[in-house]
This record gives C-alpha cells, sequence and structure tokens, in this order.
C-alpha cells in the first residue's frame, strides 16, 4: 500500500489574521497580547484555537476546558481507539446506552445521506477495509479488489440498516462498520464553537480538523482563510472569508490506497464498478456553511457530485457555497 496520509494533514489549510502569528502545530499554547493561541491534535488531525481573552489566566483555564472536551469526544468517536463507543459498536454490531452526542450525530447523519442521495453514508467503512486488505498484500493487484470482494463490501453499506435511539445502536445487517471520520471533526469543531460562545468567547478562530469562527477577526474583518493543495505548497492558491461560519476541504489526493491514486479515500457508496469507487472529478472541494459538521458532510458528498448536481444540492442547503478545483486546476465557485 501507497504511504497513506490524513486528508487533513494533505490538504494545507492556512489561516492569514492580520497581527497575529500563526506557529507550526504543536502542542502547547502561545500567548500574544490578549490573544493565546492553542495547537495540538484532534482525532488525529492538527488543531489550533486562536482565542481572544484579556485575563490571560481565564482564557489558559477555559483552553485547559476545551482540551479536556476534546479529549471526551474522542472517546466516543474515534475509529481507531479500541476503547472508544464507535470501535465497541464496530467490533459488536451494537451499542447500549450511546452517549448524546453520538446519537446527535446520527441524526445529522441520516439527514446528510437523505439530502445527498446517499452519497454521504458512514457505512462505507466495510469498502474501505476491503480496499486496506487489498492494497496491504504484498504483490496486490493495481487492478483493485476482484469484483466478488467489492460486491461482498457494498452489500454492508446502507445507512438505512443503522437503527439507533437513545437508549441502543444496532446494525442491521452481520459485519456492517461505520466510519464517522467525513463529519466528527467538523462535529466537534461545533460543540467546541459552542463551549467557547456559552463563556462569552467571540472574534476567535477555531480549528479542529475543520474551521469555525465566532464572528470576525478582532480587527473587524473577516477571517481570511488560505487553501493550498500541499502543507509545502509556499502559498495558497485560493483565500476565502469567513465570518461566523464555518469551512471544510475534501481533495481526493489526501488518502491514497495505490501509487497511482485510482483508489482514495474519498468511496462512492453507490458505485456501479471500480471504475467509479473513488472521487476523481476535483482535486479538492471546499464547502463554506454556517457549521462546521454540515461543512465537513458536504464536502465530502460533494466530491462525488457533478457541477450540476452540487447545484441543486445547494438550493436547499441556506447560507452554504462551494469551491471547486477541478481535476484540471481550474478554481470555480458555486452558490447557493
Amino acid at each position: 500500500m501507497t504511504s497513506l496520509i490524513n486528508r487533513r494533514r494533505f490538504i494545507g489549510i492556512s489561516c492569514a489574521a492580520t497581527g497575529l502569528s500563526l506557529l507550526p502545530f504543536h502542542a502547547g499554547a502561545t500567548a500574544q497580547r490578549d490573544t493565546l493561541i492553542w495547537q495540538g491534535f484532534a482525532l488525529g488531525a492538527p488543531a489550533k484555537i486562536i482565542l481572544h481573552h484579556p485575563d490571560k489566566k481565564v482564557a489558559e483555564a477555559l483552553l485547559r476546558q476545551v482540551r479536556a472536551e476534546i479529549a471526551r469526544l474522542e472517546g466516543i468517536f474515534s475509529l481507531y481507539r479500541p476503547d472508544s463507543e464507535l470501535a465497541s459498536l464496530n467490533r459488536s454490531g451494537g451499542l447500549a446506552m450511546p452517549s448524546p452526542e453520538l446519537v446527535e450525530l446520527l441524526e445529522k447523519c441520516r439527514g446528510f445521506w437523505e439530502k445527498s442521495g446517499g452519497l454521504f453514508d458512514p457505512t462505507v467503512q466495510p469498502l474501505w477495509a476491503c480496499l486496506a486488505r487489498h492494497f496491504s498484500a504484498e504483490y496486490a493487484a493495481a487492478s483493485g479488489p476482484s469484483a466478488q470482494e467489492l460486491q461482498q463490501a457494498q452489500s454492508l453499506i446502507g445507512f438505512d440498516a443503522v437503527r439507533f435511539s437513545k437508549d441502543r445502536i444496532v446494525f442491521a445487517r452481520p459485519q456492517m462498520a461505520m466510519t464517522l471520520n467525513g463529519v466528527a471533526q467538523g462535529y466537534i469543531t461545533d460543540l467546541i464553537t459552542q463551549l467557547l460562545a456559552s463563556h462569552g468567547i467571540t472574534n476567535t478562530l477555531i480549528n479542529l480538523g475543520e474551521y469555525r469562527t465566532l464572528a470576525n477577526h478582532p480587527d473587524g474583518h473577516p477571517w481570511q482563510i488560505g487553501i493550498a493543495d500541499l502543507e509545502t505548497d509556499p502559498q495558497p492558491d485560493e483565500m476565502l472569508e469567513l465570518s461566523g461560519n464555518a469551512l471544510a476541504t475534501s481533495g481526493s489526493a489526501g488518502f491514497r490506497f495505490d501509487a497511482a491514486g485510482r483508489f482514495n479515500h474519498l468511496l462512492n457508496p453507490k458505485a456501479a464498478s471500480e471504475n467509479n469507487l473513488s472521487a476523481s472529478l476535483y482535486q479538492r472541494v471546499t464547502v463554506i456553511a454556517p457549521d462546521a459538521a454540515s461543512a465537513d458532510a458536504w464536502a465530502t458528498a460533494f466530491s462525488l457530485m457533478d457541477e450540476n448536481r452540487i447545484s441543486t444540492a445547494l438550493k436547499n442547503l441556506p447560507a452554504t457555497s462551494v469551491h471547486l478545483k477541478t481535476a484540471g486546476g481550474t478554481l470555480r465557485k458555486i452558490n447557493t
């Protein structure tokens, strides 16, 4: 298998904020006048919060609370922590007394699944596992898994087979599994944003794998977000503005199973054959939406839609815009 790189580490997203020094990611906090910059990780992705508060001690205490909440939420949503609720659900096919946050996120996922015509589907995990097994094998065929293997994996996909309530979550078919990697970081970003807002915080940028802002930058202007394909790119090729809303980006090159890039992490749950199993229409898709969970989920779903279908979907998504970089490198914007 080719080197696997988390899509949010591969896709370079930088933030240009007047008067602020944005440092390389590391665990810790840096104070600058009334600004405290915390940098760490959330669900395996680099995370950053730029917090503006006149009292440094109060800000530090609030950031400690934020870090504890992120750790708690990772214990629910992490696909790779064996003690997480999601991992337990995937192992046993059922979960009693799930956390309210997990149930709430599944409710949101049902909405994204319905509105996207099934292109956003967390139960795509068996297909991911099928590709991972195939390309991890020595002398794996470049053509991918056999038709029989793909058919077996695809038979396990379908969010309509996920039964959930506040008391229990159950898969209707054996061997099903879910990944919430296409929405959980956005959802956690929203929860942390709500936590900060409840403490009176404004004029703040939150980056927990996806971006969310509270109001404008302290200078009164919108936050400027620079988008590039790689973290190593010297300059962003697109600048976007955020003011109290959210941004998420998905790119087909972010995680490749094979060296040729034919099979990537943006998997099509409704693929008819191996030829359209992974997204290939765009180099990246960036979504600006009112909340980070929506931006996160739609960045995934739109990666599998042509521009006409994206335009149609946007008619039912208020205050949402899409910024595309086509396979040929052309930048395009689609509004609601």
